[in-house]
């Protein structure tokens, strides 16, 4: 039977329901909910007026209800700095330093990869460079070096040689290997980026710098 009049949108009860549930499944609903600190929030500010209310002034003098409030205001002010402090991470952070003279945003993996296709193009002077610029981004990430800004890859080179003291000469040696190609203009060979990529397979592949000074302190024997 049909009626006359009727509105043919007018969903019935298992439709108007399904289609709640699609509206609701939006997640623009999902991303206006409160977080637990605007639900906290929300407690501490209606304790603090709770403080100033008739019931508890006469419980408590004022003083004493100035002291509890600017407890808590301190203790949101501090949440407040850690909670919304940016938490960018060391490696993230580390990118932005000046490095050998030019502001690189590559990590370590990055450079070492683009060293990796430059060298498979036999472009030896790239690959030479960046292969550096990834030994010393690696320390610089893992928090072995802290260069002054401007340092040079012979500064950097002496750094990491304090926490890795057996591998002193290999560092010099990769130090060499960029400054000639960067600034004496010295044609690099595959030999010369083999060696430097190896010198930083092997610092990469060392878990602590201080491992090796240990290691070598236990041999001796007592």
């Amino acid at each position: 039977m049909i009626f006359i009049g009727a509105d043919p949108f007018t969903p019935d009860g298992d439709e108007a329901r399904r289609w709640a549930e699609e509206e609701l499944s939006n997640q623009r609903y999902a991303d206006a909910k409160p977080t637990w600190f605007d639900y906290l929030a929300e407690d501490v500010a209606d304790f603090i007026a709770s403080l100033f209310s008739q019931e508890t002034g006469n419980q408590a003098g004022g003083t004493a209800l100035i002291i509890v409030t600017i407890v808590i205001v301190a203790a949101l002010i501090t949440v407040l700095i850690l909670w919304g402090k940016p938490r960018m991470s060391q490696q993230v952070k580390r990118r932005g330093v000046d490095l050998l003279g030019d502001r690189d945003d590559r990590s370590a993996a990055q450079l070492r990869a683009d060293a990796e296709r430059s060298a498979r193009e036999g472009d030896w002077d790239t690959a030479t460079v960046l292969r550096f610029r990834a030994l010393a981004r690696s320390l610089l990430e893992r928090d072995i070096i802290d260069p002054a800004p401007g340092a040079t890859a012979q500064a950097i080179a002496r750094e990491a040689a304090r926490a890795f003291s057996a591998h002193n000469a290999a560092l010099t040696a990769a130090a060499s290997a960029f400054d000639d190609v960067r600034y004496l203009r010295q044609p690099a060979s595959e030999e010369t980026y083999r060696a430097l990529a190896e010198t930083d397979d092997l610092l990469a592949a060392t878990s602590s710098p201080h491992a090796e000074t240990n290691a070598q302190q236990e041999a001796v024997p007592a």
